[in-house]
């Protein structure tokens, strides 16, 4: 009897292994349903001018999905870092057991329900809903406060630095793209703390994108050749960082990013945090060290590389991006989401 009792504990301690190992290929197409049906939910707020009301709908989708998924998920990055958020706060555990109570894997998980909640709430191009995932500790638990970053392709890996003049670096990346500078595109946000790196980027002639939200699927953007966007600058929300990040390291990209710490209670904070050197550069290796890593994205409203959701009379479509570090994919995902009716027909698009 021990030794029947010995074979089913390593069975199962097996196949919660086995399943640990696959966390891309297990939970990719879960969590591409995760953000797929938090962007329907969403996008059938788009242009009402209640932003708060877009982002809680694609939270509770979020959540409601999540719950469905065999995993122990940790929200690592959530819906903010001090509020008092009733679902995906940091800490929040998510996910369910198999029936047979078997193991499932850990996975820490950085999750913006809606990024650019402005432009939703707008229509306004640019809207996605969006997640990172990985295996226990593998996404920096990043402070709410700014970061600086510089994000660009697989050509211009490490011909970037974060202290470098901006002439310098717009010069090695035209360098590197083998084009004249006056012929880059460089996305900011338009924000009023950018005011001096828009002036230096329009002295070296380059051209500028400004954006009034959206700095994460700009910096997926810059790493996919053919967007027309060569790099991202200027500083963006840190726990956005992490995620664009995962994206970063899934598409080859490079990235360096210096959290902003200027007031003594983010110095306190990240003490708290475990972080000591509050001028540390890092990278996108640094930020999301993950040796598995899952990206996934849906489009709300249009942009650069997702159409947003489009409802039609037979049902919903979707457009989606899921990367994956280990297996190496890339893929976008057009998805129609028919309607549950008798007289319904699939129509080729």
């Amino acid at each position: 009897m021990a030794t029947e009792v010995t074979s089913e504990a390593t069975r199962q301690e097996t196949k919660a292994r086995s399943f640990g190992e696959n966390i891309e290929s297990d939970l990719a197409p879960k969590f591409l349903r995760v953000v797929e049906n938090a962007a329907i939910a969403c996008a059938r707020t788009m242009g009402r001018g209640e932003r708060e009301l877009s982002d809680k709908v694609a939270v509770e989708s979020m959540r409601r999905t999540m719950d469905s998924i065999p995993m122990r998920g940790r929200i690592v990055i959530g819906e903010g870092e001090r509020d008092e958020a009733p679902m995906l706060y940091i800490g929040e555990k998510l996910g369910a057991e198999f029936p047979d109570g078997s193991g499932v894997p850990e996975v820490d998980i950085a999750v913006d329900p809606l990024e650019g909640t402005n432009l939703c709430a707008t229509g306004a191009a640019g809207a996605i809903t969006v997640l990172a995932a990985s295996e226990a500790h593998g996404l920096l638990n990043a402070p709410d406060c700014y970061m600086e970053k510089i994000v660009v392709g697989p050509s211009c890996k490490k011909a970037v630095e974060l202290d470098a003049p901006v002439a310098d670096n717009l010069k090695n990346i035209a360098k590197r793209l083998d084009r004249d500078v006056q012929d880059l595109t460089i996305v900011v946000l338009d924000r009023p703390r950018h005011e001096k790196l828009i002036s230096d980027i329009r002295a070296t002639g380059a051209r500028i994108r400004l954006i009034s939200d959206g700095d994460l699927s700009a910096g997926i953007a810059a790493a996919v050749i053919g967007t027309g966007v060569h790099a991202v600058m200027g500083s963006g929300g840190a726990p956005e960082g992490v995620i664009t990040a995962a994206a970063i390291r899934c598409l080859n990209g490079y990235m360096v990013g210096r959290l902003v710490i200027n007031k003594p209670e983010l110095e306190e904070r990240i003490a708290r945090m475990g972080i000591r050197d509050k001028n540390r550069i890092y990278r996108a290796e640094d930020l999301a060290p993950g040796e598995q890593l899952i990206f996934a994205a849906t489009g709300v409203t249009d942009g650069a590389l997702l159409r947003g959701v489009r409802f039609f009379g037979e049902g919903t479509r979707t457009s989606s991006v899921v990367l994956t570090l280990m297996t190496g994919k890339v893929r976008f995902i057009d998805s129609t989401h028919l309607a549950k009716k008798p007289d319904v027909k699939v129509r080729f698009m």
